[in-house]
């Protein structure tokens, strides 16, 4: 389209027909019922967010009776330990649901309980977790798999996870439900099958009890005698550190609760009751049956293939392969499994990035929806850096778990601290605060015990890797919250020059009727009432003086992760922005300029501002749009990353259209250099300004 023609719809590009081709078409914002459509059940739920806490099933497990060596006897006690622990963290954190059910987890426990400070670390090291989530399942997803194959075959590896991560990537870009119902079968099959495979151990061997019992006195004497009672003890904890990655994921019921159906908080107590039982029971059962069959580590192998071959990969029926059929269904189901638990990742980082990108931890634009409602740049950022540290690491999961367990225990261990500030503050209005208390002070002691023992034993075999990460991150996110608060000042400074603007008086105002055939300024703002706004409003009758006869204020609703919340998220953004656009409307009139209002709500705000004002443009033909942006005296490379730039985008998407829209800086000024005065900055031509404080102003430039 040329200039000269009429302005017409926007033209949808070739990518944007891609986009909505791989991952669905936008939502419709104001369907009552898209909450429910978006929203999990309790058994969706406990697929999407807790098959990370069961995955780990896999590997946590392995690593805790790997680390008894020789001193099998003492599994039945890790079996007890663990489980408990299990139990202990996961009822501590339906608590945290229960007085937390704007979702966040960790990040709002530790920021709202003990401080913005904790918050921060808190918030990085679960941004850190969730993209080793990622790869630690998704490398300990090939491993299963490689259990079954030649050693010559573990070539091949590494670059199916990487095409496993990229897969659950763009399935994670169409949206979380979406991508949790492909997944159904996988977590089923890994429910069944492993199931089936506890109990056939432990009936195959109910005979051995006191065989078992026996052992375990014997092995307790001998211990006893050649380590002592304090080298027993460290030899139990340390194995009951390293199976630390068993308890991963129980975190992210909590994270995700904004998610989850209505009721959150019962769905969320359901969810984590569902995702608590059966990691006891599988976690347990595992180390049990280590137990029973003797199993011993193999090269290539996981101790879970081995105990699966043990049990049934003889076994034949009607010269059927039954049990080699076995074998490989409950391997695969596992593998599978795991690469369904990095879907937690995916699912629970962004909403961390969202909730930090609020609080001015990250840019602002994490915190944006896709059409789709999801956190795209989120997804996008936590999917590539899965990649670069699956790369690093060559998808070696020892280094993985303990990198991956580190920084799981520096959340556990601020949220269980800050409950526990909870129920002190509380102590004089909840009457079962002493149990509740008592609760979270053996879970801190817990998580804060297993961080430590993985930090001394692991921190050269790549803990330092994961608290030099998370060290750099927290140093990053605090240089972004100062750069935000600084430009926040300096919009301050600017925003007093319009605390008092002069206007006509009601009963003396003469406003015109709004005439669609004269010329028009269509002024784009803010979703809410703000100076930035009278700044622009203001500005263009000093620029344009006796041009301009009509005035229409646009404003887009951002349906981002901060305002989708509840069940009608859409209907209260509506309301805010329509009373916003009516003090803009109730300015400009007491300055005797006719206007009038448009809105629309939506999550890309450079898509719905086009369209809207290409819309606009049919109705006043001779319409000149505005819009305002940030100007930075020192600009430097790094504001295009923390600031979108959101009116150069409009501006682009509008010359398709043959629209002109004129850009007007908002100048950020140093506090070194002065502020320019009332009169300098808002009187303009052809509007009569009697206001004491533009006169004073005046009289002193003079």
């Amino acid at each position: 389209m040329t200039n000269s023609e009429a302005p017409g719809q926007l033209p949808e590009s070739i990518w944007s027909r891609l986009r909505h081709f791989l991952f669905g078409k936008p939502r419709d914002l104001y369907d009552p019922t898209l909450g429910h459509q978006i929203s999990l059940i309790p058994f969706l739920a406990w697929i999407g967010l807790g098959a990370d806490g069961l995955s780990s099933s896999a590997y946590g497990p392995d690593e805790a009776y790997r680390a008894l060596g020789t001193h099998t006897y003492l599994a039945p006690f890790l079996v007890i330990a663990t489980a408990m622990t299990v139990l202990i963290i996961s009822y501590t954190y339906t608590k945290i649901i229960e007085h937390f059910p704007e979702g966040g987890g960790g990040y709002m426990v530790a920021t709202q309980l003990l401080g913005h400070s904790a918050g921060l670390i808190s918030g990085a090291a679960l941004l850190v977790d969730y993209i080793l989530t990622i790869t630690v399942s998704i490398a300990a997803g090939g491993d299963a798999i490689s259990s079954l194959l030649p050693l010559e075959w573990h070539q091949y590896k590494v670059p199916v996870e990487y095409a496993a991560i990229f897969f659950l990537l763009m399935m994670n870009l169409r949206g979380a439900k979406e991508s949790i119902k492909v997944i159904v079968p996988i977590f089923m099959t890994f429910i069944i099958s492993h199931a089936l495979l506890i109990v056939l151990a432990v009936s195959t061997h109910a005979n051995q009890v006191h065989a078992v019992v026996a052992s375990t006195r014997t092995g307790l004497s001998e211990g006893l005698s050649s380590l002592g009672l304090w080298g027993l003890f460290v030899l139990f904890t340390r194995a009951y550190s390293m199976g630390g990655g068993t308890y991963t994921g129980i975190e992210a019921v909590s994270n995700g609760l904004a998610m989850l159906r209505e009721p959150k908080v019962d769905t969320g107590k359901r969810t984590m009751l569902y995702m608590a039982t059966s990691l006891a029971i599988t976690a347990g059962g595992l180390l049990l049956c280590y137990m029973l069959f003797q199993v011993v580590p193999l090269e290539g192998k996981t101790l879970n293939a081995t105990l699966v071959e043990n049990l049934a990969g003889h076994f034949r029926l009607f010269d059927l392969p039954l049990g080699e059929w076995f074998v490989w269904i409950t391997m695969f189901s596992a593998a599978a499994l795991l690469f369904v638990a990095a879907q937690t990742g995916f699912l629970g980082g962004p909403r961390v990035m969202a909730n930090m990108a609020t609080d001015s931890w990250l840019p602002k634009r994490f915190a944006a929806l896709s059409d789709r409602l999801t956190s795209q740049r989120g997804i996008v950022l936590i999917g590539v850096a899965a990649l670069a540290t699956l790369a690093y690491t060559g998808g070696n999961v020892k280094v993985l778990v303990v990198m991956y367990s580190i920084n799981v225990f520096v959340t556990f261990s601020l949220s269980q601290l800050g409950m526990c500030r909870f129920w002190l503050q509380k102590r004089n209005s909840q009457s079962r605060w002493v149990r509740n208390l008592f609760l979270h002070i053996v879970g801190f002691l817990l998580c804060t015990a297993i961080l430590i023992m993985m930090l001394v034993e692991k921190f050269e075999e790549g803990g330092w890797i994961t608290v030099a990460v998370t060290t750099g991150l927290i140093i990053l996110f605090f240089l972004i919250r100062d750069h935000y608060r600084h430009v926040s000042k300096l919009v301050k400074e600017v925003d007093e020059m319009f605390e008092d603007i002069p206007v006509v008086p009601l009963k003396e105002r003469r406003v015109p009727n709004l005439d669609p055939d004269k010329p028009t300024a269509v002024i784009l703002v803010g979703g809410g009432y703000g100076r930035t706004g009278i700044h622009t409003l203001l500005n263009i009758f000093r620029l344009f003086p006796d041009t301009f006869k009509n005035v229409v204020f646009v404003s887009i609703g951002v349906l981002n992760s901060d305002v989708f919340k509840g069940e009608k998220p859409v209907h209260d953004l509506e309301d805010r922005v329509t009373k916003g656009l009516e003090y803009y409307v109730e300015l400009a009139q007491g300055l005797e300029v006719p206007a009038t209002k448009f809105h629309r709500i939506g999550a890309d705000v450079v898509q719905e501002a086009s369209e809207l004002c290409v819309e606009i443009s049919k109705k006043f033909p001779r319409s000149v749009f505005f819009a305002s942006e940030l100007v930075f005296q020192e600009p430097h490379w790094f504001h295009r990353l923390l600031h979108n730039e959101t009116a150069y985008a409009i501006q682009r998407q509008l010359r398709f259209a043959g629209l002109s829209l004129v850009i007007i800086p908002i100048l950020l000024y140093n506090r070194q250099q002065p502020i320019p005065s009332f009169s300098d900055s808002l009187i303009y031509r052809g509007i009569p300004v009697t206001h004491e404080g533009a006169d004073q102003d005046a009289n002193e430039d003079k």
